[in-house]
Protein backbone atom coordinates (compact mmCIF):
# COMPACT_ATOMS: atom_id res chain seq x y z
CA UNK A 1 0.00 0.00 0.00
CA UNK A 2 1.70 3.34 -1.06
CA UNK A 3 2.02 6.28 1.85
CA UNK A 4 -0.83 8.35 1.02
CA UNK A 5 -3.42 5.47 1.10
CA UNK A 6 -1.86 3.79 4.06
CA UNK A 7 -2.10 6.67 6.11
CA UNK A 8 -5.62 7.27 4.76
CA UNK A 9 -6.34 3.90 6.05
CA UNK A 10 -4.70 4.19 9.27
CA UNK A 11 -6.43 7.33 10.53
CA UNK A 12 -10.07 5.59 9.61
CA UNK A 13 -8.62 2.81 11.03
CA UNK A 14 -7.98 4.50 14.58
CA UNK A 15 -10.97 6.80 14.06
CA UNK A 16 -13.26 4.14 14.63
CA UNK A 17 -11.67 2.61 17.48
CA UNK A 18 -12.43 6.30 19.04
CA UNK A 19 -16.37 6.14 17.94
CA UNK A 20 -16.32 2.63 19.19
CA UNK A 21 -15.26 3.51 22.42
CA UNK A 22 -17.49 6.81 22.53
CA UNK A 23 -20.23 4.14 22.11
CA UNK A 24 -18.81 1.65 24.98
CA UNK A 25 -17.71 4.15 27.98
CA UNK A 26 -19.99 7.02 27.44
CA UNK A 27 -19.63 10.60 28.72
CA UNK A 28 -20.10 10.29 32.35
CA UNK A 29 -16.47 10.35 32.76
CA UNK A 30 -14.56 12.81 30.41
CA UNK A 31 -11.10 12.17 32.38
CA UNK A 32 -11.13 8.76 31.95
CA UNK A 33 -12.43 9.04 28.57
CA UNK A 34 -9.65 11.07 27.29
CA UNK A 35 -7.13 9.06 28.50
CA UNK A 36 -8.80 6.08 27.14
CA UNK A 37 -9.08 7.41 23.95
CA UNK A 38 -5.33 8.84 23.65
CA UNK A 39 -4.28 5.35 24.85
CA UNK A 40 -6.35 3.04 22.27
CA UNK A 41 -5.59 5.39 19.12
CA UNK A 42 -1.91 5.36 19.93
CA UNK A 43 -1.46 1.81 20.80
CA UNK A 44 -3.60 1.11 17.58
CA UNK A 45 -0.99 3.09 15.36
CA UNK A 46 1.97 2.34 16.52
CA UNK A 47 1.02 -1.33 16.52
CA UNK A 48 0.09 -0.60 12.74
CA UNK A 49 2.94 0.96 11.97
CA UNK A 50 5.57 -1.40 13.64
CA UNK A 51 4.04 -3.89 11.22
CA UNK A 52 3.49 -2.39 8.09
CA UNK A 53 6.55 0.33 8.03
CA UNK A 54 8.83 -1.20 10.86
CA UNK A 55 12.20 0.65 9.55
CA UNK A 56 10.44 4.34 10.23
CA UNK A 57 10.80 6.46 13.39
CA UNK A 58 8.05 7.67 14.51
CA UNK A 59 7.31 11.43 16.86
CA UNK A 60 3.78 11.19 18.59
CA UNK A 61 2.40 13.13 20.98
CA UNK A 62 1.82 10.15 23.25
CA UNK A 63 5.35 8.87 23.21
CA UNK A 64 7.97 10.75 25.44
CA UNK A 65 11.11 9.24 24.22
CA UNK A 66 9.43 10.17 20.22
CA UNK A 67 9.32 13.83 21.27
CA UNK A 68 13.36 13.95 22.43
CA UNK A 69 14.85 12.52 19.55
CA UNK A 70 15.28 8.99 19.78
CA UNK A 71 11.72 6.71 19.11
CA UNK A 72 10.86 4.02 21.65
CA UNK A 73 12.06 1.42 19.22
CA UNK A 74 15.94 2.75 18.92
CA UNK A 75 15.49 4.52 15.28
CA UNK A 76 16.99 8.02 15.67
CA UNK A 77 14.41 10.15 13.89
CA UNK A 78 17.14 13.15 13.23
CA UNK A 79 18.63 10.65 11.23
CA UNK A 80 15.68 8.61 9.90
CA UNK A 81 14.88 9.37 6.44
CA UNK A 82 11.22 8.63 7.16
CA UNK A 83 9.20 9.73 10.08
CA UNK A 84 5.85 9.31 10.33
CA UNK A 85 4.20 12.09 12.84
CA UNK A 86 1.04 11.56 14.46
CA UNK A 87 -1.21 12.97 16.77
CA UNK A 88 -3.86 9.72 17.54
CA UNK A 89 -6.41 11.93 19.18
CA UNK A 90 -6.12 15.59 18.31
CA UNK A 91 -9.09 17.68 20.94
CA UNK A 92 -9.68 15.32 23.57
CA UNK A 93 -11.46 18.07 24.89
CA UNK A 94 -14.20 17.63 22.48
CA UNK A 95 -13.71 13.99 21.91
CA UNK A 96 -15.15 13.48 25.13
CA UNK A 97 -17.91 15.76 25.47
CA UNK A 98 -21.51 14.50 23.40
CA UNK A 99 -22.23 15.65 20.13
CA UNK A 100 -19.18 17.35 19.30
CA UNK A 101 -17.46 16.18 15.99
CA UNK A 102 -14.75 19.01 15.72
CA UNK A 103 -11.46 16.16 16.95
CA UNK A 104 -9.47 14.00 14.92
CA UNK A 105 -6.79 11.44 14.05
CA UNK A 106 -3.32 12.54 12.52
CA UNK A 107 -1.22 10.47 10.66
CA UNK A 108 1.62 12.23 8.62
CA UNK A 109 4.64 11.08 6.82
CA UNK A 110 7.92 13.42 6.91
CA UNK A 111 10.57 12.56 4.41
CA UNK A 112 14.14 13.50 4.42
CA UNK A 113 14.64 13.75 0.51
CA UNK A 114 10.83 15.30 0.10
CA UNK A 115 10.55 18.22 -2.25
CA UNK A 116 9.05 21.03 -0.22
CA UNK A 117 10.29 22.54 2.74
CA UNK A 118 7.72 21.42 5.23
CA UNK A 119 9.12 18.05 4.17
CA UNK A 120 5.55 15.82 4.57
CA UNK A 121 4.64 13.53 1.88
CA UNK A 122 1.88 11.93 2.74
CA UNK A 123 -0.72 12.40 5.52
CA UNK A 124 -5.03 11.58 6.56
CA UNK A 125 -6.69 13.58 8.98
CA UNK A 126 -9.19 11.64 9.92
CA UNK A 127 -12.98 12.91 11.22
CA UNK A 128 -14.64 10.11 12.50
CA UNK A 129 -17.71 11.99 14.18
CA UNK A 130 -18.04 13.63 10.47
CA UNK A 131 -17.50 10.33 8.93
CA UNK A 132 -15.01 11.53 6.26
CA UNK A 133 -10.98 11.30 5.84
CA UNK A 134 -9.24 14.20 4.37
CA UNK A 135 -6.28 12.84 2.86
CA UNK A 136 -2.81 13.39 -0.04
CA UNK A 137 -3.82 10.89 -1.68
CA UNK A 138 -6.84 11.79 -3.13
CA UNK A 139 -6.53 15.33 -1.96
CA UNK A 140 -9.73 18.04 -1.86
CA UNK A 141 -10.51 19.45 -4.46
CA UNK A 142 -9.30 23.79 -4.30
CA UNK A 143 -12.20 25.28 -1.74
CA UNK A 144 -14.72 27.02 -4.21
CA UNK A 145 -15.25 30.57 -3.58
CA UNK A 146 -18.88 31.52 -2.83
CA UNK A 147 -20.92 33.83 -4.69
CA UNK A 148 -20.70 36.61 -2.30
CA UNK A 149 -16.34 36.01 -2.58
CA UNK A 150 -16.65 36.02 -6.38
CA UNK A 151 -18.65 39.28 -6.47
CA UNK A 152 -17.85 41.27 -3.33
CA UNK A 153 -14.17 42.50 -2.23
CA UNK A 154 -15.14 43.41 1.08
CA UNK A 155 -17.66 40.19 2.46
CA UNK A 156 -17.02 39.00 5.92
CA UNK A 157 -14.04 36.51 6.19
CA UNK A 158 -14.33 33.34 8.38
CA UNK A 159 -11.65 32.79 10.29
CA UNK A 160 -11.40 29.89 12.79
CA UNK A 161 -10.40 30.08 16.39
CA UNK A 162 -9.23 28.17 19.42
CA UNK A 163 -12.46 27.40 21.42
CA UNK A 164 -10.37 28.15 24.71
CA UNK A 165 -6.86 29.14 23.45
CA UNK A 166 -7.30 32.01 20.99
CA UNK A 167 -4.59 34.22 20.44
CA UNK A 168 -5.05 37.09 22.23
CA UNK A 169 -4.78 39.85 19.47
CA UNK A 170 -6.92 37.94 17.01
CA UNK A 171 -9.86 40.09 18.31
CA UNK A 172 -8.09 43.08 16.42
CA UNK A 173 -6.75 41.32 13.67
CA UNK A 174 -10.02 40.14 13.01
CA UNK A 175 -11.64 43.87 13.39
CA UNK A 176 -8.61 45.18 11.22
CA UNK A 177 -9.44 42.43 7.98
CA UNK A 178 -12.93 42.94 8.87
CA UNK A 179 -13.39 39.06 9.80
CA UNK A 180 -15.87 36.82 11.84
CA UNK A 181 -14.47 34.58 14.22
CA UNK A 182 -15.28 30.77 14.30
CA UNK A 183 -14.56 29.16 17.40
CA UNK A 184 -13.64 25.26 16.55
CA UNK A 185 -12.13 22.33 18.60
CA UNK A 186 -8.87 20.49 17.61
CA UNK A 187 -6.54 22.16 15.24
CA UNK A 188 -6.78 19.51 12.62
CA UNK A 189 -10.54 20.21 12.56
CA UNK A 190 -9.91 23.79 12.38
CA UNK A 191 -7.23 23.67 9.16
CA UNK A 192 -9.84 20.57 7.86
CA UNK A 193 -12.35 23.14 7.35
CA UNK A 194 -10.25 25.49 5.68
CA UNK A 195 -9.61 22.53 3.53
CA UNK A 196 -13.38 22.36 2.71
CA UNK A 197 -14.11 25.76 2.31
CA UNK A 198 -16.51 26.45 5.68
CA UNK A 199 -14.01 28.95 6.80
CA UNK A 200 -11.40 31.19 5.00
CA UNK A 201 -8.11 30.83 7.12
CA UNK A 202 -6.84 29.63 10.35
CA UNK A 203 -4.01 31.65 12.53
CA UNK A 204 -2.36 30.28 15.31
CA UNK A 205 0.42 31.40 17.67
CA UNK A 206 0.91 30.72 21.50
CA UNK A 207 2.06 27.05 21.43
CA UNK A 208 1.78 23.90 19.27
CA UNK A 209 3.75 20.63 18.57
CA UNK A 210 4.58 19.04 15.20
CA UNK A 211 1.96 16.51 15.91
CA UNK A 212 -0.97 19.02 16.07
CA UNK A 213 -0.33 20.06 12.77
CA UNK A 214 1.60 17.98 10.04
CA UNK A 215 -1.04 15.82 8.48
CA UNK A 216 -3.84 18.43 8.30
CA UNK A 217 -0.78 20.81 6.74
CA UNK A 218 -0.14 17.72 4.10
CA UNK A 219 -3.67 17.98 3.07
CA UNK A 220 -3.87 21.10 3.11
CA UNK A 221 -0.39 21.92 0.87
CA UNK A 222 -1.32 19.03 -1.23
CA UNK A 223 -5.21 20.85 -1.62
CA UNK A 224 -3.10 23.96 -3.12
CA UNK A 225 -3.90 26.51 0.04
CA UNK A 226 -1.72 28.48 1.52
CA UNK A 227 0.75 27.50 4.86
CA UNK A 228 3.14 28.85 6.77
CA UNK A 229 4.47 30.86 10.28
CA UNK A 230 2.66 34.09 10.69
CA UNK A 231 5.66 35.40 9.97
CA UNK A 232 5.38 34.15 6.53
CA UNK A 233 8.59 31.36 6.76
CA UNK A 234 8.15 28.01 5.83
CA UNK A 235 6.73 25.26 8.00
CA UNK A 236 9.25 22.79 9.02
CA UNK A 237 9.05 19.19 10.37
CA UNK A 238 11.06 16.81 12.36
CA UNK A 239 13.07 19.40 14.30
CA UNK A 240 14.93 18.28 17.27
CA UNK A 241 12.51 20.48 18.99
CA UNK A 242 9.06 19.79 17.99
CA UNK A 243 7.63 22.62 19.17
CA UNK A 244 6.03 24.40 16.40
CA UNK A 245 4.18 27.30 17.97
CA UNK A 246 2.31 29.14 15.24
CA UNK A 247 0.94 28.95 11.89
CA UNK A 248 -1.07 30.25 9.26
CA UNK A 249 -3.76 28.12 6.37
CA UNK A 250 -5.55 29.98 3.88
CA UNK A 251 -6.52 30.11 0.62
CA UNK A 252 -3.66 31.67 -1.58
CA UNK A 253 -5.52 35.24 -2.65
CA UNK A 254 -5.85 35.74 1.17
CA UNK A 255 -2.39 34.49 2.36
CA UNK A 256 -0.39 38.71 1.72
CA UNK A 257 -3.37 40.07 3.55
CA UNK A 258 -3.36 38.30 6.52
CA UNK A 259 0.26 38.11 6.71
CA UNK A 260 0.46 41.93 6.49
CA UNK A 261 -2.16 42.45 9.10
CA UNK A 262 -0.27 39.55 11.53
CA UNK A 263 2.97 41.94 11.23
CA UNK A 264 0.74 44.72 12.18
CA UNK A 265 -1.21 42.89 15.39
CA UNK A 266 1.32 39.67 16.44
CA UNK A 267 4.01 41.92 17.65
Amino acid sequence: MIDGAFARWLADRAGQALLALRDEMGFADAAALKSAGDKVSHDLIRSELAKWRPGDAVLSEEDEGSRLVDSTDGVSRLTADRVWIIDPLDGTREFSEQGRADWAVHVALWARNAPTPHGLVAGAVGLPAQHRVLGTDYPPAYPPMTVEAATSGDRTLRLAASRSRPPAFLTDLAEDVGAQLVPMGSAGAKIAAVVTGDVDAYIHAGGQYEWDSAAPIAVATATGLHASRIDGSALRYNEADPRLPDLLVCRKDLASRLLAALQRHSG
